[in-house]
């Protein structure tokens, strides 16, 4: 599948006696501000402002490039327990990883993904973005609220949940996810539980 600043190529070289024209499926509007600029001026993305400025990542995300920006809303920082998301603003490199899990490194427009397509993001770890029927999916989840924010150097898609990074989460919050409650109700009656938190 073949986009042009998002929009689906139809059908491709028909030649004509002064070029070749090629037919797509929107009219491409002018893109002038970049991924960093658009977060900064959009609502919805407060939080996300905050946490980019912690994280010094404002000057990759004006930089020339093509990134894919899966952006957190106001309301995916909400919906995790507020002393969870005051440790990951509190710890540089937990922060850092956080939002590069929220980086793919190229440029990935909706008409673009497939079921079962595997990225990697900037932290390194792979995401699955793929679609289910109509909806865009992340690791099988529809948590794409809006699609298609073209910037300069990238796209932007905002999503309505929090996608952490098992580098930014402690042993205990790791531990939670897997099968080793039994574990951790020995560690909490040893007295040891404050270590892995």
């Amino acid at each position: 599948i073949v986009t042009v600043n998002c929009a689906r190529l139809l059908k491709a070289d028909h030649h004509a006696t002064n070029g070749v024209v090629h037919v797509i499926d929107k009219v491409i509007a002018t893109t002038t501000n970049s991924i960093q600029h658009i977060i900064e001026t959009e609502d919805s993305l407060e939080t996300l402002r905050a946490a980019v400025a912690a994280s010094d990542l404002n000057s990759l995300l004006e930089s020339e490039g093509q990134y894919t920006l899966l952006a957190p809303t106001n309301e995916a920082f909400e919906k995790i327990p507020r002393e969870t998301l005051n440790r990951i603003l509190g710890d540089p490199e937990a922060l850092r990883d956080l939002l590069n899990h929220h980086i793919l490194k190229s440029a990935m427009c909706a008409e673009a993904i497939i079921a079962g397509l595997t990225m990697e993001t900037l932290e390194g770890t792979t995401l699955d973005v793929g679609c289910s029927g109509e909806e865009l999916t992340l690791n099988g989840k529809p948590i794409i609220a809006n699609k298609d924010v073209l910037a300069t150097n990238g796209v932007i898609h905002f999503v309505n949940e929090l996608l952490i990074p098992d580098s930014a989460k402690t042993l205990f919050e790791l531990a939670q996810e897997s099968e080793v409650s039994k574990s951790m109700d020995l560690f909490r009656q040893a007295g040891l539980s404050s270590h892995l938190t």
